[in-house]
């Protein structure tokens, strides 16, 4: 999970472009449940996708491959959002994940919650 918001900043001039390309299969909907709601505005506001895609790795890992690694706890979104915040490396490659300290903890977890949610 080291690598969820990779370059998470402030990218909103795309925000529409990217939750459309985040938004996953028509077979898991999701769009009522707010957890969902609220973290794709969040990450669509980022640039979180610059590094990130709903279902296949690109720079950091594919949303569904760390939904599918974390189970979706208390623990693992206080932890994962943690590394969004502070950043990190090792747990999916070399390449590291820069710190994003101007993300709250509020929405660092809404945006975990989020990712959590895309488990397959």
């Amino acid at each position: 999970m080291a690598a969820l918001a990779v370059a998470c900043g402030n990218g909103a001039s795309k925000t529409e472009e990217k939750a459309a390309t985040a938004t996953p299969a028509a077979t898991n909907d999701l769009s009522s449940n707010p957890d969902y709601q609220k973290g794709l505005e969040l990450i669509g506001k980022s640039d979180c996708l610059t590094c990130h895609k709903v279902k296949e790795k690109n720079i950091g890992p594919a949303y569904q491959d760390v939904a599918n690694k974390y189970e979706n706890t208390d623990e693992n979104v206080a932890l994962l959002a943690s590394k969004v915040i502070k950043g990190g490396s090792g747990v999916w490659g070399a390449i590291p994940m820069t710190p994003h300290p101007q993300i709250t903890e509020d929405d660092a977890k809404q945006m975990v919650k989020y990712v959590l949610l895309l488990k397959k």
